[in-house]
């Protein structure tokens, strides 16, 4: 196994769809593809990572509610990433807390670029826009992670270039995130009580 690109592409698809990603990890280990961490292929692990990404298939398509969801999972992918650098790590006899380290913080670099140009394509009021690209992510989650047990140089060079172009975009549409953002703070906030006269 090649930590380095493993970890690259594993952090990545940790921030753009964590449960994806460890349930297609599993998935992939229980049949017998490449090295993947024991703990990956247990059933509850498999079970629990797709019952969370049907959740997150729904959630993630519907316009402020997947800014929302967004923002609940900025703990939890990181840590997601975080945890499967160390046991990436394990397997390879690496220091599990540098890959720990480094795989948390490409997955958080990652979960902003990708909660950044969700709240620029919610600017736009038509939920097609945000399906396509929803679905978009999936695929290339699912790609980069078929490819990372036998390519894993390949699905590296994959996602660090997904990555680049997405923090591009990020400041291309600075102006659009920062508008969307403040739009959806207004849908959250609680709407003003009735003025009532004297």
């Amino acid at each position: 196994m090649e930590l380095l690109p493993t970890l690259l592409s594993t952090s990545w698809a940790s921030g753009i769809n964590a449960y994806a990603t460890v349930a297609l990890l599993g998935l992939l280990g229980r049949a017998g593809f490449g090295e993947v961490p024991d703990a990956l292929t247990e059933d509850p692990v498999i079970a629990g990572a797709a019952v969370m990404y049907a959740i997150e298939f729904v959630t993630d398509k519907i316009p402020y509610v997947d800014n929302t969801w967004d923002l609940i999972h900025t703990a939890v992918r990181p840590a997601i990433g975080s945890a499967l650098g160390v046991e990436f790590a394990s397997i390879d006899g690496s220091s599990e807390l540098a890959a720990g380290a480094g795989a948390g913080g490409l997955s958080l670099v990652s979960h902003g670029v990708k909660s950044g140009l969700r709240l620029a394509i919610n600017t736009s009021p038509e939920p097609v826009s945000n399906i396509i690209t929803s679905l978009l992510e999936d695929l290339a989650v699912a790609g980069v992670i078929a490819l990372v047990i036998d390519h894993p140089v390949l699905a590296a060079t994959i996602a660090m270039t997904l990555l680049a172009c997405g923090i591009v975009l990020v400041f291309l549409l600075a102006k659009l995130i920062r508008r969307a953002l403040r739009a959806w703070r207004r849908r959250r906030e609680p709407p003003d009580p009735p003025n009532r006269g004297p």
